[in-house]
Order: C-alpha cells, then structure tokens, then sequence
C-alpha cells in the first residue's frame, strides 16, 4: 500500500490485549494534531479499536495502523502482519459502517497480512436550518373542509 501527497502517521503496537485501547488514543491525537476540529473523536477512536481488534485476531506479534488525510477525510487502516491471514467476517465491516462518519470500509488480504481498513469523514457539519418552523403550524393551513 502506498500514500502520497497528504499528511500520514504509521504507529505500531504489540498485538496484545491492550493494542486496541492504546492504537485508538495515539490514533485520534495524532489526527487531532492535523487540525481537524470537527473530527468526531468518539468515532475515530471506536473504529481504531475494532480495526486493531480485527488485526490483533489473526494471531500476530505485532500490528501497525496507518491514517492518512485528504479532502477532510481520516483513512484508518489497521494491518496484522500475519502471512496467509484469512479473509476476516463480516460482522467486523457491519460494526464500522454503523458509525456515523464512516463513509466506507473494508478488508483485503496482502502477503504482509489482513488489512482492516476505514473511511471517516472529518469535514464540518452544514448548520441545521433555525429559520423553518417546526409544529403542526408548519404544516399550513387545514384544507380539508
């Protein structure tokens, strides 16, 4: 895999019970640190922890996560370094995706192991719109009879 021309940090970690908890807060303050202030951190950190969740399952040594920015998007991958990893289930891409600001997800396996990786939207929220009433007057006036 190869990432050019954005901002990138590379961490590693012993695939431990601990990775998890420890990837997802180096993870979110390195990508705090790119100045992304409308960044939803809870987010960011829960798929951390589940992409190394994942990665630490294939029974490895060690893990690595990536991130990379572009266009006010976070990517997140997570890698087990285990060769020959099998392909993970499903239930781990169904959790990502329910993520609020999870734009995609996915995995693949490379000779150097599974890959788990996520998309996370980081750009800000348009403002809700304060001008439209709201209540049954909004609605209009009863033309029923």
């Amino acid at each position: 895999m190869e990432i050019r021309n954005r901002q990138t940090a590379g961490l590693t970690f012993r695939a431990d019970q601990w990775a998890a908890k420890k990837a997802g807060a180096q993870a979110t303050a390195t990508v705090r640190s790119w100045g992304y202030a409308h960044l939803d951190e809870p987010d960011l950190d829960a798929a951390v922890r589940r992409l190394v969740q994942a990665a630490v399952a294939d029974g490895g040594k060690r893990i690595s996560v990536h991130l990379a920015d572009q266009d006010h998007r976070i990517l997140a991958v997570a890698l087990s370094h285990v060769a020959g990893a099998a392909p993970g289930e499903d239930a781990v891409l169904t959790e990502l995706a329910a993520l609020r600001t999870v734009v995609s997800c996915g995995s693949d396996v490379a000779p150097d192991g599974r890959r788990v990786w996520a998309l996370l939207d980081a750009a800000p929220r348009a403002p809700r719109d304060r001008a439209r009433p709201s209540g049954p007057a909004a609605a209009g006036p009863d033309t029923d009879g």
